[in-house]
C-alpha cells in the first residue's frame, strides 16, 4: 500500500497555516475536483477523496496536532483514516464547510445523508390569566391543553396495522429529486413524498394517515415574579410529538394579568391613588395604606398638596430577570365632601372669614333666588 502524500502538501498550504486558510484551501481543491465537474474523470474523483482525507485531519485541531507530531502513524484509527467510500460520505461530513453548494451538486446533508433532516414537532400556545399578586411574587398554575400525540393505533406510522410505508418511486426514497441546471445539479424537495422517502399506500385508519390523535394533558407552569401582560413563558418539548423521530416542538403560554381594584402598574412601579380629608391634608394624619403584600403605615405631613406622591421603595414589581424591584407610588387627592353638618357648615364659614376668603352665601335657597328674580326684588 503506497504512503499517502503529506496532507499539507495535498491541500498546498504551510505548516503554519491558520484554521480558516485550511478550509479554503480544501474548499477550492473539492469544488474543483468535483465528480460532477469531472465526469467520466477518476484522477479529479481520487483528488476530491485525498484533499477529503487531508482536510479530515488537518480540520481538526487535536488530530492536526498528532499528525503533526507523529505523521500519518499518528492518525491512523482516528476517524475514517483510511479515506472514504464514497463522494456523498464527504458532504454528509463537511456539509458545513460547503453550505447550500452540497444541495447543489447533489451531495447530501450532515444529518441526513440525502433526505431531510428529523423536523421537530409543532409548538402550541395557549393563554393563562392570573392576579397582580401572583405576578409580583410568582406562583405555580395548571393549564389544560389539548395537544396531538403519536397514533396509538400505529403508533406513528400512519400506515393501517400490517402495513407498512413504501419507499417512493419518484425519488427511489431518498427524499430529494436532482434536476439538471445547465452545468449544475440542483437538489430539491420530492414533491411526492414532501422529503420523506416513503409513502402510505393503506392508511392507519384510526388516524386516517396523520400519524396522530388527540388527547389532554395538564400541566403545572411555574411563573416566575415579575411577569407582565403580553409575556410568553417557553415549556421546552411541551408541543406535539414529530412523526419523523425529531424532537417534541415547545409549548408557548401567554401571560396576562388582571386589572386590580386599587393599585396601577406601569413597568415595575405600582401607582395608588389615595384619597385624604383636607383636615388630613393641612393638619397632618397617619394613615394606614394598602400594599401588595399586606398595610404599611403611611405620615402625611402638615400642609401635603394635593397630587404629591409618596415614593415607597421596594415595594413594587420585582425585575423578572432579578435586577432589583420597582417602587410604590401613592398620590394623593384631597377628598371635598358633598354634604357637611350645620356645625361642620359653620366651622367652615368661620374658618372661611379668618381667611379673608369668599364663599357662597347662606340667607336665600336657589328657588328663593328664583322667585326674587322674576319679581324683580334685589
Amino acid at each position: 500500500m503506497a504512503t499517502p502524500r503529506d496532507y499539507y502538501e495535498v491541500l498546498g498550504v504551510a505548516r503554519n497555516a491558520q484554521p480558516e486558510e485550511i478550509k479554503k484551501a480544501y474548499k477550492k481543491l473539492a469544488l474543483a475536483n468535483h465528480p460532477d465537474r469531472n465526469p467520466g474523470d477518476d484522477d479529479a474523483i481520487g483528488r476530491f477523496k485525498e484533499a477529503s482525507e487531508a482536510y479530515e485531519v488537518l480540520g481538526d485541531s487535536e488530530k492536526r496536532a498528532r499528525y503533526d507530531r507523529f505523521g500519518h502513524a499518528g492518525v491512523q484509527g482516528a476517524g475514517r483514516g483510511g479515506g472514504f467510500s464514497d463522494v456523498s460520505d464527504i458532504f454528509e461530513a463537511f456539509g458545513d464547510v460547503f453550505g447550500d453548494l452540497g444541495g447543489i451538486f447533489g451531495g447530501g446533508s450532515r444529518r441526513g445523508g440525502g433526505r431531510q433532516s428529523a423536523r421537530q414537532g409543532d409548538s402550541l400556545k395557549v393563554g393563562l390569566l392570573i392576579t397582580l399578586e401572583e405576578a409580583a411574587t410568582g406562583c405555580t398554575k395548571e393549564v389544560e391543553i389539548r395537544r396531538r400525540k403519536l397514533c396509538s393505533t400505529c403508533h406513528g406510522s400512519g400506515a393501517a396495522p400490517g402495513s407498512v410505508a413504501e419507499s417512493c418511486d419518484y425519488c427511489g426514497g431518498h427524499g430529494q429529486v436532482v434536476q439538471s441546471q445547465g452545468f449544475f445539479r440542483v437538489q430539491r424537495t420530492c414533491p411526492q413524498c414532501s422529503g420523506q422517502g416513503a409513502v402510505i399506500r393503506k392508511k392507519c385508519k384510526a388516524c386516517r394517515g396523520t400519524c396522530k390523535e388527540s388527547a389532554t394533558a395538564q400541566l403545572d407552569v411555574r411563573v416566575p415574579a415579575g411577569v407582565d401582560t403580553g409575556m410568553r413563558l417557553c415549556l421546552r418539548g411541551e408541543g406535539e410529538p414529530s412523526i419523523e423521530g425529531g424532537s417534541a416542538g415547545d409549548l408557548y403560554v401567554e401571560m396576562a394579568v388582571k386589572p386590580h381594584s386599587i393599585f396601577r402598574r406601569e413597568g415595575l412601579d405600582l401607582i395608588c391613588e389615595l384619597p385624604v380629608s383636607y383636615t388630613q391634608a393641612t393638619l397632618g394624619a397617619e394613615i394606614e395604606v394598602p400594599i401588595l403584600q399586606g398595610r404599611h403605615q403611611l405620615t402625611i405631613p402638615r400642609g401635603t398638596q394635593p397630587g404629591h406622591v409618596f415614593q415607597l421603595r421596594g415595594m413594587g414589581i420585582p425585575d423578572v430577570n432579578g435586577r432589583g424591584q420597582g417602587d410604590l407610588l401613592i398620590q394623593t387627592s384631597v377628598e371635598v365632601p358633598k354634604k357637611v353638618t350645620e356645625r361642620q357648615e359653620e366651622l367652615l364659614r368661620e374658618f372661611a372669614e379668618l381667611e379673608h376668603a369668599h364663599v357662597s352665601p347662606e340667607r336665600k335657597s336657589f328657588l328663593d333666588k328664583i322667585k326674587d328674580y322674576f319679581s324683580g326684588d334685589d
